[in-house]
């Protein structure tokens, strides 16, 4: 739903000249794909996955399914990852918490949130073959590639030891999905609150005033198409916030969200603005979820969006 709202200047511009058209184009249809048990990252390499059907979205947009592939993944990870990253960054990465976080004498008070989405995904081009192993620059991207899918695995890895289910957080994420966008549509920015971070909340909260001062919608309708047609994972890291304790720290998951949704816009008198609520439309959206996994009780909230 976020993503059609910020298309809607330009809806609104086009609605104005020609009228509201029945043939709005979106994104193609798709097939649902969902697996259980494995770590999918979309840059070349998958952690202990038995099996994972083929790619089911030929459009541009879309990212492949790598083959399938089996790989152990040892504790001792963490110690020797520094030999592939030549001293330059580490598995975990640690950030300075703010002032006011900061430890001060006998107080201590703890971050909710980093702030930032660490190494934000975007799809890599791709190579081939005798580049790949016949040039210099093929090698260095076959290494910097093998150091991106390690930080993945530590980071599921490390998750897993708190209890993760894959297939459970596919569920819970998808809720919260729902959750947020409803929240968006009704401007119920109260209980939005507790559902993002609070950078993302101000984000958030900037939007919907947007939407009723320049776009003049006083009224949405959004309905989300159950089940979702696709969602997976993109990335996984690790943010540290204190180098003395390595068990302080956030994760991040980025997932690709792919849903069938219906969508209308009034403005204040009762007209309809955008949308059609009898059309379902497929969107494609790239949410970064967070948890902390030191705080008592932490749970996943939305950190950040990333254009699709």
């Amino acid at each position: 739903m976020m993503a059609l709202l910020r298309r809607l200047p330009a809806i609104r511009a086009l609605n104005q000249t020609i009228g509201i058209r029945e043939s709005s184009s979106y994104l193609p249809g798709s097939s649902r794909s969902y697996s259980n048990n494995s770590t999918d990252i979309s840059n070349g390499l998958k952690f202990n996955s038995p099996r994972f059907s083929s790619c089911l979205f030929n459009d541009r947009n879309a990212l492949p399914w790598t083959h399938r592939s089996t790989m152990t993944l040892h504790s001792t990870m963490a110690m020797n990852l520094s030999i592939f990253l030549n001293g330059k960054r580490s598995a975990t990465t640690k950030v300075n918490a703010p002032p006011q976080a900061r430890q001060m004498g006998s107080l201590k008070v703890s971050i909710s949130s980093p702030g930032f989405i660490y190494e934000p995904y975007a799809p890599r081009d791709t190579i081939s073959f005798w580049r790949r192993w016949f040039t210099k620059s093929g090698w260095r991207r076959t290494k910097n590639d093998i150091i991106l899918e390690l930080k993945n695995a530590y980071a599921i890895v490390k998750l897993r030891k708190t209890g993760y289910s894959k297939h459970k957080f596919y569920l819970e994420a998808i809720k919260l999905y729902k959750e947020i966008n409803t929240l968006l549509a009704n401007g119920d920015k109260t209980t939005l609150r507790k559902a993002v971070t609070e950078k993302m909340y101000s984000e958030l909260k900037n939007e919907i005033k947007q939407r009723k001062s320049e776009w003049n919608m006083s009224k949405l309708y959004w309905e989300l198409i159950e089940p979702a047609v696709l969602i997976r994972t993109l990335r996984a890291r690790l943010i540290g916030v204190d180098k003395s304790d390595l068990n302080k720290v956030f994760i991040q998951l980025t997932l690709e969200i792919k849903t069938k949704q219906k969508f209308e816009a009034y403005d204040s008198k009762g007209d309809r603005v955008a949308g059609d609520k009898n059309k379902e439309i497929l969107v494609r959206e790239i949410w970064v979820f967070e948890k902390s996994l030191f705080h008592p009780g932490a749970y996943w909230r939305l950190c950040g969006r990333i254009k699709a």
